[in-house]
C-alpha cells in the first residue's frame, strides 16, 4: 500500500472509530511504527486528526464547529452508555448540577422521571426539558448565551451558581489528560464548571472514549478532583490505568 492510499485509510478508520492506534495501525499496514506516526503527523499538520498518547483521534475541529443535535449524533451509543451509568448514580431528593454537554443531556433524559429532584443547569436544553416534569424543580442559570449550542455562562452565571450548592454534579468535557485535567472548548464556560465543582459534593465526569487523552482549548480543573470518571471501555488503557490512581473509574 503506497503513502496516500495508507493515509487515506486511516482517515476511513478515524471516521468509523473516533480512534487509531500506532501499534495497531503498523500491524496493519506492515511498516514501522515510525512510519505511522510520520503518517499521523503529516495528517494532523493538515487538520485532520489530533495526535494523542499511543495514537490519533478524530480532528476537535470537526466535533468543535458541529451543530448540538450533530454532536448527540456522534458517538451516540457509547454516551447513551454513559448517560445511564450517571444517571444511576442520582437519588431521590438530590439536588444535581449539570453544566451543558451532550452526554449531559443524556444522562438527563435517562433520569427515572418520577424522581423528585432539584436541578441547577446552564444548559437551555435541559432547563427546557426538566421543566416540563412538575416533579423538577428547574433552575436555568442567567448570562451570556450561546445560541448554537444552548448554554448560558459569563459573569452573571458565575455569580449565580455562588448561591447554591449540590449533592452531585454530572460534568460534561472535552478532554481529560492526566497530565493537562480536564479541559473544555469554551474558555468562557470553564470558569463556570470550576465553581459548579466547587459547590458540589460529589463529582462525576461524564467522558466517552474519544475525550480520554485529549486536551482542548480551555483547563477546568484536574484529574484529581472528581469523584468519579465514567468512561468507554475501550478508552486509553495508558490513561485510564493513571485515572485509576486518582478517581473511581467506570468502564461501560
Amino acid at each position: 500500500m503506497d503513502i496516500d492510499s495508507r493515509k487515506d485509510k486511516i482517515i476511513e478508520l478515524l471516521a468509523a472509530n473516533g480512534k487509531v492506534r500506532v501499534t495497531e495501525l503498523a500491524e496493519m499496514f506492515g511498516v514501522s511504527e515510525v512510519t505511522v506516526r510520520m503518517d499521523l503527523a503529516d495528517l494532523e499538520a493538515r487538520g485532520l486528526l489530533s495526535r494523542v498518547h499511543g495514537g490519533a483521534m478524530s480532528s476537535y475541529k470537526t466535533y468543535y464547529n458541529m451543530s448540538l443535535q450533530q454532536r448527540l449524533g456522534t458517538n451516540h451509543e457509547k454516551k447513551v452508555a454513559i448517560a445511564g451509568a450517571a444517571a444511576a448514580m442520582i437519588e431521590d431528593h438530590d439536588t444535581v448540577m449539570f453544566n451543558s454537554g451532550t452526554t449531559t443531556l443524556l444522562t438527563f433524559r435517562m433520569l427515572n422521571p418520577a424522581l423528585n429532584l432539584s436541578i441547577v443547569t446552564n444548559s437551555i436544553a435541559i432547563a427546557l426539558e426538566a421543566g416540563a416534569n412538575p416533579n423538577f424543580n428547574v433552575v436555568l442559570l442567567g448570562g451570556d448565551i450561546n445560541a448554537k449550542y444552548q448554554f448560558s455562562c459569563g459573569s452573571d452565571a458565575n455569580e449565580q451558581i455562588r448561591r447554591y450548592h449540590a449533592d452531585k454534579l454530572v460534568l460534561s468535557v472535552d478532554g481529560a489528560d492526566i497530565e493537562n485535567g480536564f479541559t473544555t472548548y469554551y474558555d468562557k464556560e470553564a470558569e463556570l464548571d470550576r465553581l459548579m465543582i466547587e459547590n458540589s459534593s460529589t463529582c462525576i465526569v461524564a467522558a466517552d472514549y474519544t475525550k480520554i487523552g485529549r486536551t482542548t482549548f480551555a483547563k477546568i480543573s484536574d484529574i484529581g478532583v472528581a469523584d468519579y470518571i465514567i468512561t468507554n471501555k475501550n478508552a486509553a488503557d495508558e490513561e485510564k490505568k493513571s485515572f485509576k490512581k486518582h478517581v473511581k473509574l467506570i468502564e461501560v
